[in-house]
């Protein structure tokens, strides 16, 4: 995530926190109701539901969730539940750079309150939309217990699923709408996995019944060798690698692992591609590219899972760029 994004969601969540009664236990604050956001003039012109879920046996860990209920015909229109990913981005993103109803007005950032406006193209228009903070740890969710912070993606994927079945017993009014499961980047792994806990639980008839439809994933991170070699082929479809560079590198790269290849001519012909490909934002090529949250950015490898730091580069910090960049 960007600077100005990382800044402007601290600023926004701290002025969240401010306006919350002190000393508060975490069950008491399910279900309120947020009338205005810093930033917007004026009251919310839509209904927006905060509140915490207890997940575990002793409900230590809570999820944090803000609840839109559709524009349209909330009691017939899907219902969803939107995860960012990181893992660790608050779904505050979610609502607010992607599908949410509302969107920070882009303007270069001078130091002021930023100011949010609607965004035309939400998809709260046609969906209830549920934006959790998972998994804990993330934005406001918690752990009264410090154990309750070591999840993977198996046991944070359950504690989703438990979150949903409990959310519903919360409003059962929205039981029988079509359900999915959507999300974003590293939910692209774990997605998949809750949508196939909850349909287990339903075919065991875990009480309340979730009417799972299905699932959504957007620029999903999955396996990285199948990942990266569909990147060299999308770039070429875009016109961004030639015909020649792309028929040499699928010739010399066959069957070979992206991150270390085993041949010269594969080596050679992936590191012009990776040039290329390092020149543009790799989740939308329209977007700006922008530069790394940190002046020592950290890449997660997917195959080995661990935090590679890069000390020689980009030492200077980096200048804010505009909000364009998320």
């Amino acid at each position: 995530m960007s600077p100005p994004s990382r800044f402007l969601l601290l600023l926004l969540s701290a002025a969240l926190l401010s306006s919350l009664p002190p000393r508060c236990p975490a069950l008491a604050l399910a279900q309120n109701t947020v009338t205005h956001l810093p930033g917007f003039h004026g009251p919310l012109p839509f209904h927006m539901e905060t509140g915490y879920v207890g997940v575990d046996d002793r409900d230590d860990v809570q999820l944090f969730y803000y609840f839109l209920p559709s524009e349209g015909d909330p009691a017939e229109d899907p219902l969803l539940l939107w995860l960012t990913g990181g893992p660790g981005c608050s779904a505050f993103s979610g609502l607010a750079f992607e599908i949410g109803p509302i969107a920070f007005l882009k303007v270069r950032y001078d130091g002021n309150l930023p100011t949010l406006v609607l965004n035309p193209y939400s998809w709260t228009k046609v969906a209830n939309i549920i934006f959790l903070d998972s998994p804990v740890g993330t934005g406001f969710s918690f752990s009264g217990n410090p154990e309750g912070y070591s999840v993977g993606d198996m046991s944070s994927s359950k504690q989703v699923e438990t979150f949903i079945r409990k959310w519903l017993v919360g409003h059962p009014h929205f039981v029988s709408n079509p359900f999915y499961v959507a999300g974003d980047s590293y939910a692209g792994k774990v997605v998949p996995v809750i949508a196939h806990l909850i349909s287990e639980g339903t075919e065991a008839q875990h009480k309340p019944l979730v009417n799972l439809k299905g699932y959504l994933i957007g620029n999903a991170a999955t396996e990285d060798r199948i990942v990266h070699f569909s990147r060299i082929r999308f770039v070429h479809g875009m016109g961004i690698i030639s015909d020649e560079l792309y028929e040499l590198t699928m010739k010399y790269c066959e069957g070979q692992d992206y991150d270390y290849p085993k041949t010269l001519e594969c080596a050679s012909n992936l590191d012009v591609v990776k040039r290329f490909i390092s020149e543009i934002d790799n989740a939308f090529i329209l977007d700006p590219l922008c530069p790394s949250l940190s002046p020592r950015p950290k890449v997660i490898t997917g195959d080995k899972r661990f935090l590679q730091e890069f000390p020689g580069e980009n030492l200077p910090p980096p200048s804010v760029p505009d909000l364009e960049c998320r």
